[in-house]
């Protein structure tokens, strides 16, 4: 395993951080209908996406490793990107919350593994650093993610990938995001939570 990339804050306070960075950015978006090729559907649309799956994360590690996929959250169809928003920053603390209170060996869900709180925080993390990165790319926005959430996501969901590269640009690598010179690209991955 590679030396650890990752801060010693909470994991979170990581995922506290990574919500913030994600934010910033999304609310400087003028027009939540533009479109993000890499996801497949417009920014609001990505905002809904992000937003449901940290409210799976949190409720998938308090239903243990069974999990409870009976239930969903469905955004409402006529939500604004600022009401998106605001259910983006709601279900980010909610999950930040649920991983702050969770005692230790408690264990969720997920199709990857059943990961512990400091793996939902990093799947959060995950979901939040590199969605923003596919709007900041799609509407040419400059975007730096919180190092040390990029380095909790590498550190716990990506533990075989290593390098000398900054973490950032192997994260993107990592989920085929970006090329990397030495390296194949990857069109296929998952993670190991």
């Amino acid at each position: 395993m590679p030396t650890s990339r990752s801060a010693t804050t909470p994991p979170e306070a990581e995922l506290r951080a990574a919500l913030a960075a994600a934010l910033d950015l999304l609310a400087a978006v003028p027009d939540g209908t533009v479109r993000v090729p890499a996801v497949g559907t417009d920014v609001s649309g990505v905002v809904a996406h992000v937003a449901g799956c940290l409210s799976w994360y949190a409720h998938d590690l308090v239903a243990g490793p069974a999990g409870a996929d009976a239930h969903t959250v469905d955004p409402r169809p006529d939500a604004d990107l600022g009401e998106r928003l605001t259910g983006l920053r709601a279900w980010g603390e909610v999950l930040a919350r649920t991983v702050a209170l969770s005692p230790p060996g408690e264990v969720g869900a997920h199709s990857d593994g059943p990961p512990d709180a400091t793996g939902f925080a990093a799947l959060g993390c995950a979901e939040l650093l590199l969605h923003t990165d596919d709007v900041a790319d799609a509407l040419g926005l400059p975007w730096a993610p919180p190092e040390s959430a990029v380095g909790l996501v590498l550190d716990r969901l990506f533990p075989d990938v290593a390098g000398d590269e900054d973490p950032w640009s192997l994260l993107r690598w990592a989920t085929g995001r970006a090329d990397l010179p030495g390296r194949d690209v990857r069109t296929s991955w998952s993670y190991r939570v």
